[in-house]
């Protein structure tokens, strides 16, 4: 194998061939008549668990697919990908490993980091959350009453609630008709105190057990959200310390603390924005749904992750969309994608997906430092459909910017209840409406009349599955998980860090120490 060198995109021969291809594709035309048909068969990679990634309506054809598939042997990127679940210190702005993978199943070496491998010290924490959240089913572990616990809250920030809500509120339904709902689950996140005081007031605390996340110990919001639940706990006349576990890191004050039930553990070597895998999803999925059912969404991930693993960008779902992507981004100048889930299940997975996303590959600068000169990372947005439609989907099909989509759709609901009107089911009608917009975006429709003319030419791909479960839940989170890290070793930049994020952190630290002057200390007394 060839040593893995670290290159700008823009420094890559095969990215200069790309660039040659921009306007070769017209997505009329392609997806018009039965050649048209013929491209929707032929343009499909499949994934894991009955999914697949289909990019017909795409701008792109035969050559500029191999000037992908060479871009993307030039940027040796599997080679990086290897790298990465061997161990190696990926993250180099916090010289870390990146090790997320490692979670749900091990795809290459053992990796062993302060003499520990890391992948028996996931799996022990897994076994330990599934042993607890057995206890509490049963009725081993009670409240200070004896009562049992029926409704679980996680407190967390970021990645320690965008990723663990959207897995909750996908699953939820699914486990309602399955009989795996074992406990409802709620959120806090925001430091506003209306989000904790409403959360709270919609729960019989007393049966409650909430979850503390803070890698650290000592992340501020989260510190301060868990005080103030505290507050509520005590004023319920209940006992804090027996409604309460952590997720932490096994150095943080509040690893084996006498103020928490249990505590479970994670690591420097998973990123927030990672960890729903990690005992940060665990925990409340394990609560919520049952051992089984987080056992099964880590299965589907780890299916997702062994294609990630191809040489062949055809059969390299991951690749291919982050490779797609970034022709979107740097030859075509596209600034923005549209993530849009016809399943009203993922109605927070866009959400997590923006985290996922704009955190990794918002950067302007490379791995070593040095200012790029070429686009990265796009701001992603989305809703579910076909609420989208009838929102912002005027701007994504008559606006000025063209704005590429992703689809997420999939065959049958999730409770199986529906009902026929003229002829056709309510999820019948829902993937017509997939169908529909695809078409309509990527043709379009002339009109004489300017303000009906519809210029086609927006490009889209679609995910598509049979039903949404924990494997094929599992399989998109890996899915855009790896389409992420793909798309920065192509930009060459590290998806690891997030510096973004903590200059705000630290003026707010330094408005609360009552140190602030010039124009911070202006906006502060315009606030408090």
């Amino acid at each position: 194998m060839n040593a893995i060198t670290w290159k700008n995109l823009n420094t890559l021969t095969s990215f200069k061939k790309l660039k040659s291809l921009k306007g070769t594709v017209d997505s009329a035309h392609a997806l018009s008549g039965t050649a048209g048909a013929r491209r929707v068969a032929q343009y499909t990679v499949p994934m894991s668990n009955g999914l697949s990634y289909n990019y017909a309506a795409k701008q792109v054809n035969a050559r500029s697919i191999a000037a992908l598939k060479a871009l993307a042997k030039e940027a040796q990127v599997i080679e990086k990908f290897a790298a990465l679940y061997n161990g190696a210190v990926v993250n180099t702005g916090e010289r870390r490993r990146v090790l997320h993978h490692l979670t749900r199943g091990q795809l290459g070496d053992d990796v062993i980091a302060e003499g520990v491998n890391k992948r028996t010290f996931y799996t022990t924490q897994q076994t330990a959350i599934a042993a607890f959240a057995q206890k509490i089913h049963s009725g081993a572990i009670v409240n200070e009453t004896g009562d049992r616990y029926t409704t679980v809250c996680q407190i967390g920030i970021g990645g320690s609630d965008l990723g663990p809500r959207a897995l909750y509120m996908a699953l939820k339904n699914w486990a309602q008709v399955h009989g795996t709902l074992k406990m409802d689950a709620h959120f806090i996140s925001n430091v506003d105190p209306d989000d904790g005081a409403a959360v709270v007031a919609s729960l019989d605390i007393a049966k409650t057990l909430f979850i503390l996340v803070s890698k650290s110990g000592t992340t501020l919001e989260t510190l301060t959200n868990e005080r103030f639940v505290r507050s509520f706990i005590e004023k319920a006349g209940c006992v804090p310390a027996q409604h309460m576990i952590a997720v932490t890191s096994e150095t943080s004050p509040l690893a084996k603390n006498p103020d928490y039930v249990a505590s479970f553990y994670i690591d420097d070597y998973i990123g927030g924005r990672y960890s729903s895998t990690s005992a940060v999803g665990g925990a409340v999925l394990s609560l919520a749904f049952g051992a089984s059912v987080f056992s099964r969404l880590l299965a589907g991930a780890a299916a997702e992750d062994a294609l990630a693993k191809n040489t062949d960008i055809a059969k390299n779902p991951a690749l291919m969309d982050a490779l797609i992507g970034v022709y979107e981004r740097n030859v075509c100048g596209f600034s923005a994608t549209a993530v849009l889930p016809y399943s009203q299940a993922l109605s927070r997975f866009p959400a997590h997906l923006q985290q996922l996303d704009m955190e990794s590959n918002g950067k302007s600068v490379n791995r070593f430092g040095k200012k790029i000169a070429y686009k990265t990372g796009p701001i992603i947005f989305g809703e579910p459909g076909t609420n989208g439609q009838h929102s912002f989907y005027q701007l994504l099909h008559q606006g000025t910017d063209i704005i590429p989509l992703q689809f997420i759709a999939f065959k049958k609901s999730q409770r199986g209840q529906d009902i026929t009107i003229r002829n056709s089911t309510s999820q019948t009608k829902l993937s017509a409406n997939v169908a529909a917009q695809i078409i309509a975006f990527a043709c379009g429709k002339y009109d004489a009349d300017a303000n009906k003319c519809f210029a086609g030419g927006r490009p889209s791909s679609i995910i598509v599955g049979e039903q949404l479960t924990p494997e094929t839940l599992g399989a998109l989170l890996a899915h855009y998980e790896n389409k992420v890290m793909f798309q920065g070793f192509l930009w060459n930049i590290n998806s690891f860090d997030q510096e973004g994020v903590q200059l705000g952190k630290v003026l707010a630290e330094t408005v609360l120490s009552g140190t602030m002057t010039g124009s911070l200390k202006a906006y502060a007394e315009l606030l408090l």
